[in-house]
């Protein structure tokens, strides 16, 4: 019994020294603290920016039918 705790034991201060993979969490975490809040932003205006694409969808869609460089390349 006691070879088996003396087993975890350093198992368990092996794993705590191991700093392999701190760098990888670091850029996790990093990454998380810009994504985060963009995401929040965005949830936050969705509704304008469903209203906004919405109203100038039709604009976009009838200035690229009409100026269609393929149509006419001369």
């Amino acid at each position: 019994m006691t070879k088996i705790l003396t087993n975890i034991k350093d198992s368990a201060l092996e794993l705590w020294r191991d700093d392999q993979g701190a760098e990888g969490l670091e850029k996790i975490l990093i990454i998380a603290a810009i994504a985060l809040p963009l995401l929040a932003v965005l949830l936050y205006f969705a509704g304008d920016i469903r209203t906004w694409v919405s109203e100038n969808w039709s604009e976009v869609n009838d200035t690229s039918s009409d100026e269609n460089p393929l149509s006419d390349p001369f």
